[in-house]
């Protein structure tokens, strides 16, 4: 008897142990009355993982800075981080841990729109307000009024790359190579092919792959053969980088193009020369000389030692206004954080100016940039506006002063009304 009990005491202090181990494995400070908690989760293993690390150095950054300032309302900002491993069940799971069993006050993430979707409903029912700092897809906050996010939407931005290649490059036909699996590719498809068209453009062919496929000269040989003078790429740095070097191997040499997706140190190993002729939308430029964003751009460099993609650069401005709302709440209060966050207003980040419309999207304008494999960089072209909004002046969108008007979009929420009447963007991701 005795022996039975000492091996129920062993295993239970192991067991427990463990369990310490696991919780304490999943915060970066330890909890207490003087802290506010905030839930961070996204892909930090799966195959979009580098979206996953710089969106959690991202929000690490401005928290630390935040801390450093006297944190919000008195307390100092704790992060409790979750990984989803790029997979929508999981997002929904660890977003349920963090609402019901850690407790956050808000919720910071995700990427992939299709993980959004997921967890969404989640924090939308606990009433925890979720700010996306880079979810794109219309339906995203369609889910609640507790759901928000502080990037453009997939109608603005497959629009400005049409726009683009019509009126800067001057193309006349297109054809387009993107992921049958993937709705943040499938949206951005829709929304170029419309544009496009109504640019007085051609879309000659529409070819698909998956994310699980080694090889992509089937696709590109079909495409070749069409002589198109621009291919337009709307996927993950993972599949492109390859596609385009074997688009490059079969002496297409059009332009490629594509969206903030490709916003990846690892699209440079991936495609190296090959993405010479190559152009993309995104949320900001890294070459801006607007004092904020070299900042910004020199204490990521010193803190992790990279250059600062789009994603980071759009979770820092997510964590910088959750912070902001936090204070004018007066404290955590679900209702009242929830209305403070909905109700920002010409917020300055270093993604731009940030206001929310009444479908709690960001209204700001995207910068077209060219690929530089050089350099392993991506270098300014220009700023694309949605109509309506001017260019802003004493601001850091303002040092981007080669814009062009996109007066195919009149608001944001003018898009994702017309979002709305598609069946094809329902689960898009990114």
């Amino acid at each position: 008897m005795t022996r039975i009990f000492l091996a129920i005491c062993v295993v239970s202090s192991f067991l427990f142990s463990l369990a310490c181990v696991q919780k304490g494995a999943n915060s970066t400070t330890t909890s207490s009355g003087d802290t506010i908690k905030v839930g961070v989760y996204g892909d930090l293993t799966g195959q979009t993982s580098s979206f996953g690390q710089s969106t959690k150095n991202g929000i690490q950054l401005a928290v630390d800075e935040i801390n450093a300032a006297g944190g919000v309302n008195g307390k100092k900002i704790e992060l409790v981080v979750e990984d989803d491993q790029g997979r929508p069940e999981q997002a929904k799971t660890v977003v349920s841990k963090l609402v019901n069993q850690d407790k956050v006050v808000a919720v910071l993430g995700e990427v992939a729109s299709t993980n959004s979707l997921a967890a969404a409903p989640v924090a939308q029912e606990a009433k925890v307000p979720m700010i996306s700092p880079s979810s794109t897809n219309p339906k995203v906050t369609e889910v609640g009024d507790y759901i928000s996010r502080v990037c453009f939407i997939d109608p603005f931005q497959g629009s400005t790359m049409a726009k683009f290649a019509a009126t800067t490059l001057k193309a006349k036909t297109a054809a387009i190579l993107g992921d049958v699996n993937s709705d943040y590719s499938k949206g951005l498809t829709q929304f170029f092919e419309e544009e496009f068209t109504k640019q007085g453009g051609k879309v000659l062919a529409k070819e698909a792959y998956t994310q699980s496929d080694p090889d992509f000269k089937g696709q590109l040989t079909k495409i070749r053969d069409l002589k198109p003078d621009v291919l337009y790429i709307p996927g993950y740095y993972g599949q492109v980088g390859i596609i385009a070097k074997q688009a490059r191997e079969l002496g297409m040499e059009m332009p490629l193009l594509g969206g903030d997706g490709w916003d990846s140190p690892e699209l440079w190993k991936l495609g190296g020369d090959s993405l010479k002729n190559s152009y993309i939308s995104n949320h900001y430029s890294a070459d801006n000389p607007a004092p904020e964003i070299q900042n910004f751009v020199k204490n990521y460099k010193a803190k992790f030692n990279v250059v600062p993609d789009s994603l980071a650069a759009l979770a820092y401005d997510a964590a910088k206004v959750l912070a902001d709302a936090l204070k004018r709440a007066g404290g955590t209060d679900s209702v009242k954080l929830k209305d403070a966050i909905n109700s920002t207003k010409n917020f300055a980040g270093v993604t731009g100016t940030i206001t929310l419309d009444d479908k709690r999207n960001a209204v700001k304008p995207a910068v077209v940039l060219s690929l530089d494999p050089a350099g392993s960089k991506f270098t300014f072209k220009e700023t694309i506006y949605p109509e309506g909004m001017t260019p802003a002046t004493n601001t850091a969108t303002a040092a981007n002063s080669n814009t062009t008007a996109n007066a195919a979009n009149t608001t944001a929420n003018t898009a994702s009304n017309s979002a709305a009447n598609s069946t094809n963007t329902a689960n898009a991701t990114k």
